[in-house]
């Protein structure tokens, strides 16, 4: 049997108790990182690994029990499908983290689905396809699949939908 899974991307947030002058290295550290097209340092990592496991709690992260509850919602209409969430940026578990712990449970089939729905964002149109592209060489037995960009009249049927309904 070929078990599938999805995994919901949020982009993360940072938590409002997170120390700012962390942050702020954290942010500083990465536009470096690329304008030099330099690999991630030490310091960088270090940082990075930090703030995705950082405690959260609804008050000082509420953005990621959101995508918590929209996974809650989704995950009863997915089926024969497992779901987990992972995050661009900020939180934990990264999508390559997420990958790797469904790989390691026996799932060979694996999409990846953002919750960022407008085209042309650095993390959706970007820096996803590269992470599913380094996820595919790394793991070639494996179907990993980004369906994207959205199909936009499917997008402003859902807002419009919101709008229109009584």
């Amino acid at each position: 049997m070929n078990k599938k899974a999805v995994i919901l991307i949020g982009h993360g947030g940072v938590p409002s108790d997170y120390p700012s002058d962390k942050i702020s290295r954290l942010r500083m550290l990465e536009a470096q990182r690329n304008r030099n097209g330099a690999s991630i340092s030490q310091e960088e990592r270090s940082l990075d690994q930090e703030i995705r496991a950082w405690p959260r709690t609804p008050e000082n992260d509420p953005f990621c029990f959101g995508v918590q509850a929209i996974a809650e919602k989704l995950a009863q209409k997915l089926e024969d499908r497992t779901l987990r969430i992972a995050y661009n940026e900020f939180c934990g578990p990264s999508i390559e983290e997420a990958v790797r712990m469904l790989v390691s449970e026996g799932y060979r089939d694996i999409q990846l689905l953002t919750t960022m729905f407008t085209p042309g964002g650095v993390h959706s149109a970007f820096e996803i396809p590269e992470i599913v592209k380094n996820l595919q060489e790394q793991y070639p037995d494996v179907q990993i699949c980004y369906p994207w960009p959205f199909d936009l009249d499917r997008v402003a049927d859902f807002l419009a939908e919101h709008v229109l309904k009584p």
